[in-house]
């Protein structure tokens, strides 16, 4: 990776070494998504059977095909052996405990005398989760996506994955609850969930990562007024921050990078230092590992958008992961919980030389669902509240609007909104009575 000196950079320099891969950067982007969206808004399962077979070589001989039966699930899982049911099951296991201890705790209490509020919380009715496919299969995301859904109460929990689905996305699917299971993939999955079609249920809200055209399409169904649907995140390629000082392990982080850039040519890895040696030393290591990589042809086109940073010290290094807002954030520092004091961005932390990225991806009990694009400065990661919707509940007695209703009145006079004054007031002439 390009090796750069922070402190040599200006800050337009800066900036722009923090920039994502240009492959991001598409701009006939949004009229490929947007043309696709509009297909399935009009045409319904037949354009779903179109893009099913222009994007994924998938032709089904029936519409009613594209979702799945209870036997094609049966015969799917059966396929899945022994020993990967074992570490779903080891995975789900965790991620279920984790995400159970997140249960919503109710409010309620006065604010004053006569003046109680509630806040409480309710499940999300409808829920689309999507799976990506292609050539890394992720069964993991079924995990962070399907068992918070099934803890929460969410009631319909509707499935989508490019065709044909792997085999142990299906069994981890109906490990966790799914019994709604569709065959299509790519913007057109995100279009039928967010408009429904003859055969797939519109939803309230999609979860789950994707391909660009993926995530665009989420951001588009989000903004159009043909539906009501919300979406969890902003979450698109994979990303990685690496902070590491002199006593860091090259060949520990080397793997942290490789792993992240294999996901996909428009992932991005960026490691930050203190120690020009361990800038060199992973470089060497990344050479070596590379080489062995099945998908190393993905993981070096990945490469080529990401880089080295070294800095002065380990809170320059902290400023420097704040500014990028890493979706995923390794310290592996000699103190990392002393970094971890500094850290104010980032969608999932791990620290120390024996967390790897791979134990959140899988089976820590933390969810992978995770802002990208350095969305996390605003955006948390995925957890329990994003399958449920909290509301508010007041209620006043008598003695509780009179103390109360002379504010209310003074504050809608001075905005000018009498008929909010004269909703307090007729309450207030009426008990004088």
């Amino acid at each position: 990776m390009e090796i750069l000196t922070w402190s040599t950079l200006s800050t337009a320099e800066q900036k722009t070494a923090l920039k994502r891969s240009p492959l991001i950067g598409d701009s006939g982007l949004e009229q490929s998504v947007r043309a696709i969206l509009d297909a399935v808004a009009t045409r319904g399962d037949a354009a779903i059977q179109e893009f099913n077979q222009k994007f994924d070589g998938f032709n089904s001989a029936k519409i009613g095909e594209l979702r799945m039966g209870e036997a094609e699930i049966a015969a799917a899982s059966a396929r899945v052996s022994p020993e990967l049911k074992a570490a779903i099951s080891k995975a789900m296991a965790n991620i279920d405990v984790f995400h159970s201890a997140q249960q919503f705790c109710p409010i309620d209490m006065e604010t004053e005398a006569g003046v109680r509020c509630e806040l409480r919380s309710e499940p999300i009715e409808k829920v689309g989760l999507y799976i990506p496919g292609g050539s890394a299969p992720l069964i993991s995301t079924v995990m962070m996506l399907a068992l918070p859904a099934k803890i929460a109460g969410c009631e319909q929990r509707v499935l989508v994955s490019p065709p044909p689905i792997n085999d142990a996305i299906i069994y981890a699917a109906n490990a966790c609850g799914i019994t709604e299971i569709y065959q299509v993939g790519g913007a057109q999955a995100i279009a039928a969930l967010a408009f429904g079609t003859e055969t797939i249920p519109a939803v309230d809200k999609i979860f789950g990562p994707g391909n660009r055209y993926v995530t665009e399409a989420k951001r588009l169904v989000s903004q159009d007024g043909r539906c009501t649907v919300c979406i969890d995140m902003p979450a698109g390629p994979s990303e990685v921050l690496v902070i590491a000082d002199s006593d860091a392990n090259c060949e520990f982080i080397a793997a942290d990078l490789l792993s992240q850039a294999e996901h996909g040519p428009d992932s991005q890895v960026i490691l930050v230092t203190d120690s020009q040696a361990i800038a060199d030393g992973v470089n060497d290591a990344l050479t070596r590992q590379l080489a062995v990589l099945p998908r190393q042809d993905i993981a070096a086109t990945a490469l080529l958008s990401s880089r080295t940073f070294v800095v002065d010290d380990m809170l320059q290094a902290a400023q420097v992961s704040n500014q990028y807002g890493p979706e995923h954030l390794i310290i592996q520092t000699r103190f990392p919980r002393e970094v971890l004091k500094n850290i104010r961005a980032a969608g999932s932390v791990f620290l120390g030389a024996y967390t790897p990225e791979s134990v959140g991806d899988y089976a820590s009990g933390t969810n992978h669902v995770l802002p990208t694009y350095g969305y996390s400065r605003a955006v948390s990661s995925l957890s329990l509240a994003d399958f449920s919707r909290r509301f508010t509940v007041q209620e006043l007695s008598a003695k509780g609007l009179i103390g109360l209703g002379q504010a209310v009145m003074t504050l809608a006079s001075n905005e000018l909104l009498d008929a909010h004054k004269n909703a307090v007031a007729v309450r207030l002439a009426s008990l004088e009575k």
